[in-house]
């Protein structure tokens, strides 16, 4: 008799720990586990708006996937999902079909523009390795075209659009790299413009308690960040971005972070999707198919009110314990059990030393929720990779500071 075949779609939060889950907990033999991903990495997608502002190295950012799955009950697989043909339980990628008996989709999501004219094609976003790279280095590039061309001030002009998580961490870590830049480029900070627009009235992430927005912005107007809330941007073009009161501010640089929708594949697979994302059961399963299990942005998961869970790294990681649950049970014919989000609080770093949060009630800033934003990473490092890996990201960082130190100083 043949093996249930499991195939996971994507090494992001969830699918890497359903896929890390289920080979500490599988029994020899038990199940066929199949990990596809189009990079041969893992990303850490809360980290990204380091490396992208230029104040971390990429590197610190990912882990090879061969460091941690185990061979003997994980296959991997590198290459991109082309389609999903749930009827025929199959999945075609660039080069080769997989058939499955249970799927799990961990996809990630895809930038949403809302239909704003231009935002595609003109502006940058903060979505993979590559992506952050291509930004630090267009950054960079700006500061040397400025130097050529010192009537451009667009060049020195940054436009943040979104002033949630990714938005806020950027701004604040982009806010600390420009004296940096301005040294190594022999230009006057004071040239520098950093503007965070923003279509709701606040700034900073929903959920956070007034005083700690206002301490966040107080921080980051003191990095030389300026503020356009309650201003929608309803076009962007080559030349910058129109506001809806029709102002315009001239940049070279713009960088999307306004919103994320899930996987284009589902809809095109004939899944129920709300802005690309899949409504699932109580057990993480579709409702069309209850042999696919969908984690992280892909998934839409009610809370007790009936609305649904933000998308986050949080929630995608608890769902891949419970996939994992799930699936080892669906083999063994035992109960599922109901996914309960727990809760744990939010933090949101504010660039360097600084940080605001919310943990369940308790409100933390400045000095100590920037530490704590540290032991965050390091416990989902520990989580995925052991002590180890914690150690090898620590020192891998250290050495990555002392360098731009030393090129900064």
């Amino acid at each position: 008799m043949s093996k249930p075949k499991v195939v996971i779609l994507g090494a992001g939060y969830g699918g890497l720990v359903t896929t890390i889950r289920l080979q500490k907990q599988i029994r020899s033999g038990e199940l066929d586990v199949i990990l596809v991903n189009k990079h041969d990495y893992h990303y850490i997608t809360t980290h990204l708006h380091m490396p992208a502002a230029g104040t971390d190295h990429h590197d610190n950012a990912r882990v090879e996937i061969s460091e941690l799955i185990d061979e003997r009950k994980v296959r991997f697989v590198k290459s991109t999902v082309k389609q999903i043909l749930p009827q025929e339980k199959k999945v075609v990628l660039s080069d080769e079909i997989l058939s499955y008996d249970y799927l799990v989709v961990g996809l990630g999501s895809e930038t949403e523009t809302f239909g704003i004219p231009g935002m595609k094609e003109y502006a940058m976003s903060i979505k993979s390795i590559n992506s952050v790279r291509f930004i630090r280095q267009h950054i960079e590039y700006m500061f040397a075209k400025y130097k050529m061309q010192p009537h451009r001030k667009d060049y020195l002009t940054f436009v943040v659009g979104g002033a949630g998580f990714t938005g806020t961490e950027f701004v604040g870590e982009l806010a600390d790299r420009i004296p940096v830049l301005s040294r190594t480029y022999d230009v006057d900070p004071a040239m520098v413009k950093i503007f965070n627009v923003e279509a709701s009235p606040s700034a900073l992430p929903p959920g956070l308690p007034s005083d700690l927005v206002e301490y966040g912005m107080d921080v980051m107007r003191r990095k030389g960040v300026q503020y356009k809330l309650a201003a929608p941007i309803k076009e962007c073009t080559s030349e910058g971005v129109i506001l809806g009161n029709g102002e315009f501010i001239r940049s070279a640089t713009v960088i999307w972070s306004g919103g994320i929708r899930g996987n284009s594949l589902l809809e095109q697979a004939g899944f129920d999707v709300q802005r690309g994302r899949v409504k699932v059961d109580t057990y993480l399963r579709s409702f069309q198919y209850p042999e696919v299990f969908i984690t992280g942005d892909c998934s839409i998961v009610m809370d007790r009110d009936g609305s649904p869970y933000p998308a986050n790294a949080q929630i995608a990681v608890q769902q891949g314990y419970n996939a994992a649950r799930n699936l080892i049970s669906a083999v063994r014919n035992k109960p599922l059990k109901p996914f309960v989000y727990d809760y744990k609080g939010t933090v949101a770093s504010l660039g360097r030393g600084e940080a605001v949060g919310l943990l369940k009630v308790k409100k933390v800033k400045g000095k100590f929720a920037a530490l704590l934003k540290k032991v965050i990473d390091a416990r989902y490092l520990f989580l995925i990779g052991g002590i180890p890996l914690v150690w090898k990201k620590m020192i891998f960082k250290q050495k990555a500071t002392t360098r731009n130190h030393h090129v900064s100083g």
